[in-house]
């Protein structure tokens, strides 16, 4: 399994008719059958007007073979891609491999926690190490999305997405983690390994399996 994370950056303005014509329009003839759609958000704090998607699929080959069907797709193609082309700024994209299981939370009304982090060279390997024996520690406040290594952009990158109740829960739960003796002494040693921290808070679209 692959994961790909896929952001637009939107014209200022014009992200209530992006999402308008991704509900209405992009969502229907593509569904779940050129990939799964695991979750869509627009930025709240970080980098501003964005729509952030995460997709799986089975392997590389099945997304080459998928988005080469969904370029042919005639709705697509004609009804799509020409509108919403003129009102974006930028497009980027990360394939990931999995380092915890993805789970998904199973009721609604979440916002999520995008955080990536670069390592020094040839340093991921030994960060995810510290971070994974970390998690227990750290889900005891809230729990983890997703943890995932890009394989393609930029390198010796770490991604995990938290989800929370609301911003209040999530400075709740964070001054909470930060006061844990075992989370300061993971930090004591993981810390060193890193050379850029980032975070974006993402608010769930309306087509997004993950609310």
């Amino acid at each position: 399994m692959i994961y790909e994370l896929r952001a637009y950056t939107l014209i200022p303005g014009k992200q209530g008719e992006y999402l308008k014509l991704n509900a209405e329009i992009g969502r229907p003839p593509r569904g779940q059958k050129y990939g799964t759609l695991e979750g869509s958000w627009t930025t709240e704090f970080g980098t501003l007007n964005q729509f952030v998607t995460l997709w799986s699929y089975a392997d590389l080959v099945e997304r080459e073979r998928l988005r080469t069907e969904l370029q042919n797709n005639e709705v697509w193609k004609r009804d799509y891609v020409p509108r919403i082309f003129p009102i974006l700024l930028a497009m980027e994209n990360k394939i990931l491999s999995a380092q915890l299981p993805l789970k998904s939370p199973a009721d609604g009304g979440h916002i999520y926690e995008l955080r990536t982090y670069r390592t020094q060279v040839g340093k991921t390997g030994e960060w995810l190490g510290h971070f994974k024996a970390i998690m227990p520690v750290r889900e005891k406040y809230s729990k983890n999305v997703g943890l995932w290594q890009t394989e393609v952009a930029q390198l010796n990158e770490v991604v995990h997405l938290w989800a929370y109740r609301d911003l209040n829960d999530r400075a709740a739960v964070r001054a909470k983690v930060a006061q844990d003796p075992e989370w300061q002494a993971f930090l004591g040693k993981a810390t060193l390994l890193l050379v850029e921290m980032r975070s974006i808070v993402l608010t769930p679209a309306l087509a997004s399996p993950m609310q």
